[in-house]
């Protein structure tokens, strides 16, 4: 009877459900889609934080490397050679005689991104053969260099002095002698060369020839962009790394002399250095305040300077002992007088080369030290054109250290 009167209650067109009841999920369609996503979410999450992937983000080059030749494997590497760094140069280590320099059709530029920095570098790896473009070989021996003035050391070529010659003199910036002892001369060194190929061309191309241009050993290919500021003319230092005082906080790159080596240890990294490229005539300090006012540390330093019949230049630190130790062991030196770009303005570089020229009209003779900023260059140029009409001349390095020493 009662279902009987279901049907009879019921409206019309539309069917009972005869007992039949209606299956509903516990949740809504929305809540599991939520429910989905968290849990994707959570997954994410736990493999960031949990899984180690030191290049997670940054992108990734894979490059074939051949079978190394015989001469790549007879190589060695110093024991002294701290760990690689980004951003600086690959150690080197001396091939064998007969070892050929790979062809440019063979090489090949990698760009490598720092992750913490954002910093771009280039690197250029060269083919299965050694060369100079190869981080385990010792670079190859540029053009226009004295052989007479070269020795062999387990990096490669080294500068020594030999048959009344040296390197301070051979590679010296050409000069007006006879000018430069009758009148007031200022030398002037822009440093920080040789890792910024765009900063170094224009340092280059755009200063006059009688500036010096001081190298620093690192970069994928120095040698290449001395080769081109000899053919300027351009006077070449090489700048050793050493340490400042808040190293290890402030590191001036692979292979600096540092204060807590051993003489030998000091100065077989001084020998990596000066292996890098070849033709220039003097060495200076990369920073190394801490360093150059050690005088147990600077002494074997000074001394193979003067071994190997180079130039030495101090920056300018205060407390240096270059100065006496130079004169101890009879090395031309020279010390900056005035650094022009301190603050690298116009205004106050225009103010510090006015202080550099003053210092030369009052004692005959000034220094001044600059990096290759552009706004550097820029002044500079300017400023070394105005310098006839002011009865001054414009020397390389070299030049300045020979007047120093006769005067």
């Amino acid at each position: 009877m009662a279902e009987a009167a279901d049907e009879l209650s019921a409206p019309l067109g539309r069917e009972t459900a005869r007992g039949k009841r209606r299956f509903r999920l516990p949740f809504t369609g929305k809540q599991a889609l939520a429910a989905l996503l968290g849990l994707f979410l959570a997954t994410f999450a736990g493999y960031a934080l949990f899984h180690d992937d030191p290049f997670g983000g940054e992108p990734l080059v894979r490059i074939a490397i051949g079978p190394s030749s015989g001469e790549d494997k007879a190589a060695t590497k110093s024991p002294e050679m701290p760990a690689e760094k980004p951003a600086t140069a690959a150690h080197g280590a001396e091939p064998a005689a007969n070892s050929k320099a790979t062809s440019a059709s063979e090489q090949r530029t990698v760009t490598i991104i720092d992750g913490s920095s954002g910093a771009r570098h280039d690197v250029a790896i060269g083919g299965g053969e050694a060369s100079d473009k190869d981080p385990a070989a010792a670079p190859a021996m540029m053009s226009g260099i004295d052989p007479r003035l070269l020795e062999k050391s387990r990096y490669g070529m080294i500068p020594i002095a030999a048959d009344g010659l040296k390197p301070v003199s051979v590679y010296a910036g050409d000069v007006d002698r006879a000018k430069a002892a009758k009148m007031p001369i200022v030398a002037i060194v822009v440093g920080g060369l040789g890792v910024g190929a765009a900063k170094t061309v224009d340092a280059i191309l755009k200063l006059p020839a009688a500036v010096t241009l001081a190298f620093t050993p690192y970069g994928s290919d120095p040698g290449k962009l001395v080769e081109r500021a000899r053919a300027q003319h351009h006077e070449i230092l090489l700048q050793i790394p050493m340490e400042p005082y808040d190293y290890p906080d402030n590191d001036p790159g692979p292979q600096t002399l540092l204060t807590t080596l051993a003489a030998e240890q000091n100065v077989d990294r001084l020998y990596w250095h000066l292996s890098r490229f070849q033709g220039y005539a003097g060495i200076a300090n990369f920073m190394g305040a801490r360093f150059v006012a050690t005088d147990t540390a600077m002494a074997p330093i000074v001394k193979e300077a003067a071994k190997r019949g180079l130039g030495l230049f101090d920056d300018g630190s205060a407390r240096s002992v270059a100065p006496s130790l130079a004169a101890t062991q009879a090395v031309p030196f020279a010390k900056a007088d005035v650094p022009i770009d301190a603050v690298p303005t116009s205004g106050e570089i225009d103010r510090a080369l006015a202080k550099l020229e003053g210092l030369a009209k009052e004692r005959g003779m000034a220094v001044g030290v600059a990096s290759a900023l552009p706004i550097s260059i820029e002044r500079i140029s300017a400023w070394t054109r105005t310098l006839d009409s002011h009865g001054l001349l414009l020397v390389p390095l070299t030049t300045a250290m020979l007047k120093s020493k006769s005067s």
